[in-house]
């Protein structure tokens, strides 16, 4: 019985070490969101989100709930900021802004500082970004899609993509 307890100890103590240690070997996690519904009845150049929009934003931060993140990233659109509000909120982090046009140099910021953050992006740059964190071409995303939540690992500076659906469901 004495041996039995001294290996379940040493399996507990290795998990440990193993956690301790994937932040010394440059591990980190990028997530990747396309902003939520937007109003396009709205004539607006930045159009607000919608009563479903506001619903996934408040899905995508019980969904990170648990996760480590560091930083968040928005580009200057009313919508990408409220999207990443609630998670921002319950990080109290700062929401820090990013130029969509300069999707490359973004991308190698992001690797360089080895943060775990989320990035909240548009349907026409969300895809791309992750593309060139895996140094893979990825489009657009469809206009009617916003259930993609596209997770970047990388373990020193090479990068594997999981693309994960949301299981959101508008209530309204």
């Amino acid at each position: 019985m004495t041996n039995k307890y001294f290996i379940i100890i040493l399996i507990i103590l290795g998990f440990q070490l193993g956690a301790s240690a994937q932040k010394h070997d440059n591990i980190f996690t990028i997530y990747l969101v396309r902003h939520s519904e937007k109003d396009f009845s709205s004539n607006s150049y930045d159009p607000p989100l919608t009563k479903c929009g506001d619903q996934r934003s408040a899905f995508l931060d019980n969904f990170l709930k648990d996760v480590a993140i560091e930083a968040i990233y928005s580009t200057d659109y009313g919508r990408t900021k409220k999207t990443a509000l609630p998670t921002a909120q319950s990080k109290e982090l700062e929401i820090q802004e990013y130029s969509a046009s300069d999707l490359e140099c973004f991308s190698e910021m992001l690797i360089d500082r080895k943060q775990d953050a989320l990035v909240i992006g548009h349907s026409y740059t969300t895809g791309v970004l992750a593309g060139l964190l895996i140094e893979e071409d990825i489009g657009d995303i469809d206009l009617d899609i916003y259930d993609r939540i596209y997770q970047v690992v990388f373990y020193k500076k090479c990068g594997r993509l999981h693309l994960l659906h949301s299981s959101f469901v508008c209530n309204d």
